[in-house]
């Protein structure tokens, strides 16, 4: 492992990314704790620490420039306290492939208010009963979770179902934390790692050779680090990112709501 100092941060690549924002790329260097990220001088917006050993989410300084975190491929178990006063304006954070068990271990990312893109693929958590719905109650800032557009109707049955004091009792009873931060525990085994086929390269050739505008890049972006194949079937337990046909169904839906 590798101990993340000012030095390795001043030596990482540092680029402007397909939707121009300042980009410090971390990856794969076997990190295992976030920490010295003074050294940037607040000079990112986006911080690309995939593929590490980061077993927490915690070990920033203010960084009020900070918009973007791509955890992909940790071991992160844990999320800490008082982050909104740390990365205040932070609007996307990727943890896809992590081992999150809990639903109250999400709490935390309840105070990032401006937070907008949430993944929580590959995580354990995902198949605990009423994650979506819970995660949409607890953060109502999440427009997208898990590259799926948060529905009018997902927020309506979400708040329904934790309203008064029996939806209190019930958030209370399905959001309980691990209990202690033990290194190595409610750890996933590690996954094989395994490239894209021939046909997939192909397909992801294809797919940005077509891209049209930098959102379309940014979608695509987000696809593939979640595993997704541009022009493939999502895998099961996967979400895939809604069209744009879909957005502009629901704003149809939410627009003859509001005249009505």
């Amino acid at each position: 492992m590798v101990k993340l100092t000012a030095d390795l941060i001043e030596q990482a690549a540092q680029y402007t990314n397909a939707v121009r924002d300042r980009e410090l790329d971390l990856r794969a260097y076997k990190i295992p704790v976030i920490e010295n990220l003074g050294a940037t001088l607040d000079q990112f917006d986006t911080i690309d620490f995939s593929d590490n050993e980061i077993r927490k989410l915690d070990g920033f300084p203010l960084l009020k420039r900070l918009k973007t975190l791509l955890l992909n491929n940790n071991r992160i178990c844990r999320i800490g306290e008082g982050l909104e006063q740390l990365l205040p304006n932070l609007t996307e954070l990727i943890l896809t492939n992590n081992s999150i068990m809990e639903l109250g271990d999400l709490d935390n990312l309840a105070a990032l208010k401006n937070l907008t893109y949430l993944s929580l693929l590959r995580n354990p958590v995902i198949n605990k009963r009423h994650y979506r719905l819970y995660v949409i109650f607890k953060l109502p800032q999440v427009r997208v979770l898990d590259f799926q557009k948060v529905r009018q109707k997902e927020r309506e049955e979400s708040a329904s179902m934790f309203k008064g004091k029996r939806g209190a009792q019930l958030a209370k009873d399905i959001a309980k934390r691990s209990k202690t931060f033990t290194p190595g525990a409610g750890l996933v085994p590690e996954k094989k790692k395994t490239g894209p086929s021939p046909g997939d390269v192909e397909a992801i050739k294809n797919a940005i050779a077509n891209a049209t505008t930098l959102a379309e890049v940014e979608r695509l972006k987000g696809m593939l680090q979640s595993g997704q194949i541009p022009g493939k079937d999502r895998a099961p337990g996967s979400e895939v990112f809604i069209s744009e046909e879909a957005d502009e169904e629901e704003m149809e839906e939410e627009t003859a709501a509001n005249g009505s």
